[in-house]
């Protein structure tokens, strides 16, 4: 069983900043995708990255905003998270999958147990 954890989540406010980290073993045999559940939503991807980082995806919420990057050498997956608003607020997911197609749910086949992120004054 494939092992995603997340970390790095918590309370910031309204214009900060958030890392949050995805950890996967054998990284470089995945693409990786974020997502997140927010308050009264569905789950929505955020942002995915493919294999050796070749190809980036992003929402068009977090574009400017967000940047996801990987260290393979350190099995890391990162997402930089800029200028958060409180619409941010939620619990983001970790993915991992053998192929990246469209950055959809159906993409990723282990998923970690979520870090929450709560955008507030």
């Amino acid at each position: 069983q494939l092992q995603v954890v997340e970390s790095g989540g918590g309370l910031v406010q309204p214009g900060g900043s958030l890392t949050l980290s995805c950890a996967v073993s054998g990284l470089d045999y995945f693409a990786i995708g974020w997502f997140r559940q927010t308050p009264g939503k569905e789950r929505e991807a955020v942002s995915c990255i493919s294999k050796w980082g070749g190809t980036t995806r992003y929402a068009d919420f977090v574009k400017g905003r967000f940047t996801i990057s990987r260290d393979d050498f350190k099995n890391t997956v990162h997402l930089e998270m800029n200028r958060l608003k409180p619409e941010d607020t939620g619990v983001y997911y970790c993915a991992a999958g053998p192929l990246m197609k469209l950055c959809e749910a159906q993409d990723f086949t282990s998923w970690g147990q979520g870090t929450r992120v709560t955008v507030s004054s």
